[in-house]
């Protein structure tokens, strides 16, 4: 398999994958508390994850690079819980844009941001056509855990989708870093159910810091969580999104 990471490449190498049209993929995630029972990097850990399983799977069309990922989110609903870093939406969006217009002067014309935070799902729904268009390349945003509903909904007991430190975040870290579920917390680790993917739709609502949803900091349960459910989440998020990557017709024609 050829090398897929960006900073384990010399320039020589990423000039030659730009040449050659690779699509580059992003990772975003966020640096905040989940719980007793996780550590702090969930969120950037996953999206990063699930970005190397893309890249894997798309190697059989054609190259790709995994960036190093932005490790920091938009998580001032998180900072009553402490251990949590956040940004303002200003500064998320100049990062953004610094980041993708390095991306393009690098010669790559194809971007894939793949999100792991709920909190940085609609800032980045609302730059998509703004940054596109600005710095005239193809950009596609997803978040990996909204990849994929029917199938999450079925591998998982207690819930049907992501929440906050839960059962799917739980099992995947204890598939991909086991080290970092204290598993002497789990019974801890429990919450009020939380519709994540309806929250990102523009309903009438206020801000609450999360700290008014849960005293746990966790939105779920994670009791029955499991490497096996974890793997298999993973490999959801990444079938899917490199599934949708590859169908004839999904990037813009440049040239039009």
């Amino acid at each position: 398999m050829d090398e897929i990471f960006w900073n384990r490449m010399n320039a020589e190498t990423l000039r030659s994958r730009a040449a050659e049209d690779a699509i580059v993929i992003l990772p975003l995630g966020s640096t905040e508390q989940h719980g007793p029972h996780l550590a702090t990097g969930v969120d950037d850990m996953m999206a990063s994850e699930i970005a190397r399983r893309v890249a894997l799977k798309l190697q059989n069309s054609g190259p790709v690079v995994v960036t190093p990922s932005l490790w920091c989110g938009l998580a001032e609903h998180h900072m009553d819980f402490g251990g949590t870093f956040t940004l303002r939406l200003s500064t998320y969006h100049a990062l953004l844009r610094d980041l993708c217009d390095s991306i393009r002067r690098c010669g790559f014309r194809r971007i894939v941001i793949i999100n792991g935070h709920g909190g940085n799902a609609q800032p980045l729904a609302a730059l998509l056509t703004e940054l596109s268009i600005e710095l005239d390349v193809s950009i596609a945003i997803t978040s990996y855990f909204v990849e994929g509903g029917a199938e999450i909904a079925q591998t998982l007991e207690d819930q049907v989708g992501y929440m906050h430190a839960c059962e799917a975040e739980t099992s995947l870290m204890m598939a991909v870093h086991p080290d970092l579920v204290f598993t002497d917390r789990l019974h801890e680790a429990c919450g009020p159910d939380l519709d994540v993917t309806g929250s990102f739709v523009p309903t009438l609502r206020t801000s609450r810091p999360f700290s008014a949803l849960t005293s746990s900091g966790v939105a779920g349960t994670a009791r029955r969580a499991s490497a096996a459910k974890g793997e298999d989440l993973a490999e959801i998020g990444a079938r899917t999104i490199a599934a949708k990557l590859t169908a004839p017709g999904f990037w813009p024609d440049r040239g039009a």
